[in-house]
């Protein structure tokens, strides 16, 4: 089954925007990975994260927004992605990789010094 890129990841963040990690987890594919960088504002874990549990897991902590935080959907190297703002400020940049029906990686940028051309 095929699901476009951008329901995909409108899916992904609807599952972020209502704290529901079993939706943010059934949007991933089993093996999927996160790469984070490092230096953010936002806790994380440096290097590869793997598996749906764990990258659902580490999305909800980053992503998953309290009241002063917004997620918008954006075009993120050339696709739909996400970023993370409070205060018009950026805290997180996500790329969201996919095949089929399924979020196969996330692309996650937290270092201030990346996200300036990103603040508003």
């Amino acid at each position: 089954m095929y699901v476009p890129h951008d329901d995909l990841v409108r899916g992904f963040a609807e599952a972020c925007r209502t704290g529901d990690t079993v939706a943010l987890r059934d949007t991933l594919s089993g093996d999927a990975k996160a790469v984070t960088d490092s230096g953010g504002l936002l806790p994380a874990t440096l290097g590869v994260i793997h598996g749906a549990r764990d990258v659902a897991r580490l999305a909800a902590v980053l992503l998953c927004g309290s009241g002063d935080t917004e997620l918008s959907i954006e075009a993120v190297n050339g696709r739909a992605g996400l970023a993370l703002r409070r205060g018009g400020r950026a805290l997180a940049v996500v790329g969201i990789d996919a095949a089929g029906a399924e979020i196969t990686a996330l692309w996650i940028v937290l270092n201030p010094d990346k996200l300036c051309g990103w603040h508003h």
